[in-house]
């Protein structure tokens, strides 16, 4: 096939919610679906031997969490799909900014018993301001829920676009029937347990006027009737052009634990999600069905396999055709690379890879050659933009109990640092590490994964700063100047960015105004080589 025909048949998104919503087991029941999986691993039986397939570290089978994004492709009616899976939990927000920079779409659970969360709305608006399509999936309706206009409403509001219903519930929790599909004008009736594999089985009742539908779900189908009757005259008939740029979202609900409603956002996926389209470096916009290949690295992942201590580079095809052993060319180093165990995903599980298109996601292992954010090409020397850190809010010092284990300390700290799971800042002034976190579950995420992968016990202090800042300056002795006088509060970042930490928010008020040539910058692009002075709030609120 050709490079248009192969990227024409790709999917790529990301499933995004608030914590608990239900989207690792939707991502399990897609992929069952999808006929990738034969069982789903329930999330909820943490001691059980199976798990979900997109959960492989040892904390996150522990505790029955999302603590880091993970891939998996499978193929679907003739489409090949990309599913990135990402954390819930706000404190890794950071891992699910980077991957929302790599998908072409998302696909939005909403528990339907509490609505639309803050999680939810600080990713969305990740979303909007890179005019992410997004599918929305409400969830868990065989559950006592809110009223599905009040949802449909907040969603309206909350996330600033027309929610689209295609589908309707009728009932909810012990009286909930099933729902009806408005497009095709038929119900779908809800039959409860998760052994089906397919919705082709079930019972499906045509006509909204069938007496049947009104005989069997008597007044839970009366209010289902007039709410369908207010939508369709109130509501905005779906426009895919409104769709692609972000500011309409098909709705559709459901209960994933059952496997009901699975399919038809399955469906929807593949009929409405977009394939890749063109990408902007700051060279040039970048097609994906040039014939030259370009990929760039958005997330590091340390020790997926602990007995070979390996790294994978996580890389989004944007560009022509990959192929096993080519010769790439990184452009932040100029060096050049043939990778030839590159492999795909389905979670843990890996296959070597021959070829890849646009819009796939590809493993690279390696040995800390690959970096966050860092680009592939055939020779042309490219930066894709917007793979973001942000400034830790939470720092604590650490040491290693037993001395002898120094290195190990340092050398595990480098590795989670350059994955991005911590961000690690050391002193200029020397003394101990500092760790740096948008959340308190992160610190305790990395001391598990010292233990774990590194056999290290690490020792976590209070720390005295409460901010950090990036710095630099358009004259490198105005730079010098300011690291000088203030040695005592500059660190290195694994990049060797230079940072500046403080206790106080005055304490940063009085730097800007001693030195007005330095910039401050509470967010950073990869590889310390492109800072954003301001941050939008849309964007990063």
């Amino acid at each position: 096939m050709s490079i248009s025909t192969e990227v024409a048949r790709r999917r790529t998104f990301a499933i995004i919610s608030h914590p608990d919503a239900g989207k690792t087991t939707l991502t399990e029941k897609l992929l069952l679906f999808a006929g990738a999986i034969q069982i789903a691993g329930s999330v909820k039986a943490r001691k059980a031997s199976r798990h979900a397939s997109s959960d492989w570290m040892e904390i996150e089978k522990q505790r029955g969490i999302s603590v880091a994004s993970s891939v998996m492709q499978v193929e679907y009616r003739d489409t090949v799909i990309n599913l990135l899976d990402t954390p819930g939990h706000q404190d890794f927000s950071e891992d699910t900014y980077r991957v929302l920079t790599a998908v072409d779409a998302a696909l939005m659970v909403i528990d339907a018993a509490n609505g639309v969360e803050p999680q939810t709305i600080r990713l969305l608006q990740v979303c909007r301001a890179r005019n992410t399509p997004i599918i929305t999936f409400v969830n868990k309706l065989d559950r006592e829920v809110r009223e599905p206009l009040d949802l449909l409403s907040e969603i309206e509001s909350h996330l600033g676009m027309d929610a689209v219903p295609f589908a309707w519930p009728v009932g909810m929790g012990k009286s909930f029937g099933g729902v009806f599909d408005i497009r095709r004008g038929r119900m779908r009736v809800f039959k409860a347990g998760s052994d089906r594999l397919s919705d082709q089985h079930d019972e499906i009742i045509e006509g909204l006027d069938n007496p049947e539908i009104a005989n069997r779900f008597g007044a839970a189908f009366t209010q289902a009737r007039g709410e369908i009757d207010l939508i369709e005259g109130a509501a905005p008939p779906f426009d895919e052009a409104e769709f692609l740029a972000g500011r309409q979202t098909p709705v559709f609900f459901g209960s994933a634990i059952n496997n009901f409603g699975v399919q038809e956002v399955l469906d929807a996926l593949v009929d409405m999600a977009p394939p890749p389209g063109p990408r902007h470096a700051l060279q040039r916009e970048v097609r994906p069905d040039e014939p030259k290949f370009s990929g760039v690295v958005f997330k590091v992942q340390a020790n997926m396999d602990p007995a070979h201590r390996d790294r994978v580079a996580f890389v989004r095809v944007c560009s022509g055709r990959f192929e096993r052993g080519m010769r790439l060319k990184v452009a932040r180093t100029g060096k050049e690379t043939r990778p030839n165990n590159v492999v795909s995903f389905l979670s843990q599980r890996r296959e070597l890879l021959e070829e890849a298109y646009a819009g796939d996601v590809i493993g690279i292992p390696n040995h800390g050659v690959l970096q966050l954010g860092d680009v592939l090409s055939e020779g042309e020397n490219l930066q894709f933009t917007g793979l973001p850190f942000f400034a830790p809010e939470l720092f604590q010092a650490v040491e290693v109990a037993d001395p002898l284990r120094t290195k190990q300390l340092r050398t595990g700290l480098t590795q989670l640092g350059e994955e991005g799971a911590i961000q690690v800042f050391r002193p200029v002034a020397g003394g101990s590490l500092l760790l740096g976190a948008v959340g308190q579950l992160q610190f305790e995420v990395v001391a598990h994964r010292l233990k774990t992968e590194y056999g290290v016990t690490a020792r976590m202090m209070p720390s005295r700063y409460s901010m950090a800042r990036w710095i630099t300056a358009d004259e490198p002795r105005d730079l010098k100047k300011f690291m000088d006088a203030n040695m005592q509060h500059i660190a290195y970042d694994v990049v060797e960015a230079p940072a500046f930490l403080i206790g106080s928010s005055a304490q940063l008020r009085v730097a800007q105004e001693l030195y007005p040539n330095v910039q401050f910058h509470a967010l950073r692009e990869h590889g310390g080589q492109v800072f954003q002075k301001k941050v939008g709030d849309s964007a990063f609120a």
